[in-house]
């Protein structure tokens, strides 16, 4: 338990100290995992009393941020193929800039379809189970929500922290780092967490309230 706790407060020095090499190292320690734990809950439950207090980031949030990295790679790439064709002339980072803008784009629409439910969710068979079935099987997809998001959130991490020790440069540019990119994943699975939890307790209060558990999902109805 102390090499537990031991790891757990190397990694907060790390984060204190800012320095990446320190954490890429801290985290290859298998207490990432309960520190990782921590965040995630305690992360989660601070975007939900976020989304509270701003309802505005609550319906919007992940539909703005995947309409401008939509944008902003349709927009890259159709400037530089009408450069490329016109003028002879191409920007260097413009193949090596859209694909991490649609990693970011992809991970927070994750987090956007598990809020509307539009993840795979066997609907069909639930809806015959009685009441308590149907809120046992929602109660298993948050846990299981929350534990690939734990795997995800370290794994990520370390991968993030790793780019930054080594100071990955975004290929064709000459400041622009990766990890900047990378960071996106474990923080769009903390809004997924959050996302998880949210749907749970409006789970437990339609089973509290006798109303049915599983509700049929739309494609847009955020």
């Amino acid at each position: 338990m102390s090499e537990l706790w031991s790891g757990v407060s190397e990694i907060f020095s790390a984060l204190a100290a800012g320095d990446s090499w320190m954490l890429s190292e801290a985290l290859k320690h298998w207490s990432a995992y309960p520190f990782a734990a921590i965040v995630t809950i305690v992360g989660a439950f601070a975007i939900l009393a976020l989304f509270k207090a701003f309802p505005v980031l609550d319906r919007n949030l992940e539909k703005w941020a995947m309409v401008i990295t939509y944008l902003t790679i349709a927009g890259v790439i159709f400037v530089e193929v009408f450069r490329r064709f016109v003028f002879q002339v191409q920007a260097p980072w413009s193949t090596t800039f859209p694909p991490y803008l649609f990693l970011v784009m992809t991970w927070i629409g994750c987090a956007y379809n598990t809020r509307l439910r539009t993840h795979l969710s066997f609907m069909e068979l639930r809806s015959n189970l009685p009441r308590f079935g149907q809120f046992l099987c929602v109660s298993l997809d948050a846990v299981l929500w929350l534990f690939f998001a734990l795997i995800v959130i370290v794994t990520t991490t370390r991968q993030t922290a790793n780019s930054a020790a080594n100071f990955q440069i975004l290929l064709g540019t000459d400041d622009i780092m990766q990890w900047w990119f990378y960071i996106f994943v474990p923080v769009s699975w903390l809004l997924l967490s959050a996302r998880v939890i949210e749907n749970f307790i409006d789970d437990y209060r339609r089973y509290r309230s006798g109303e049915p558990v599983v509700v049929q999902a739309v494609l847009g109805s955020g």
